[in-house]
């Protein structure tokens, strides 16, 4: 059940190894572009139990809310090719009292090449009413704990974000 521990220290990102599929592929041998969500949220699904001891359906079951997305931006720097081992990696770079902000990074196996960004805005809701709610004080006690500190996506492009991590000017 989610439970937050204030003494426990949260990892600030998931990271995961994944091989490009054949049947994920365009022609080209390329990863097909719809599929690279796929491959980041499914990332980010095997990766939060493990990492934070929560399963998202546990806040559906215990307070009938949930996030929902609406907004993604992405940019397809490098294309991913099929049998490519890939790295992805996901995590909460700001949120506020409904608003949540992932970002996922794939990378090649080595951590070398950008291959893709990913923005993905989520608001969260009250299931039963329809419309947005603030996080419950154990939720947003969770994000402060699990989310990157000090990031603020209003004082930087997406752009510029990508432009940050090619340029290894932050840790991945």
């Amino acid at each position: 059940m989610f439970k937050y521990d204030p003494n426990r220290k949260y990892p600030k990102e998931t990271e995961m190894k994944a091989v490009i599929r054949f049947q994920d592929c365009d022609p080209l041998q390329h990863l097909n572009n719809a599929k690279y969500f796929d491959y980041f949220f499914n990332a980010r699904e095997d990766q939060v139990p493990k990492l934070y001891d929560i399963e998202p359906s546990e806040i559906f079951i215990k307070y009938k809310q949930s996030w929902v997305v609406y907004n993604h931006q992405i940019a397809y720097v490098r294309a991913a090719m099929m049998g490519e081992w890939v790295t992805l990696i996901s995590r909460i770079i700001w949120h506020d009292k409904q608003n949540v902000l992932v970002e996922y990074v794939m990378l090649n196996k080595e951590k070398t090449q950008l291959k893709t960004v990913l923005w993905t805005h989520l608001r969260y809701i009250d299931v039963m009413k329809g419309r947005s709610a603030d996080h419950p004080e154990v939720i947003e006690n969770y994000l402060k704990a699990a989310s990157i500190e000090g990031f603020d996506h209003t004082l930087i492009t997406f752009n510029e974000r990508i432009k940050q991590i090619k340029d290894g000017l932050i840790s991945l």
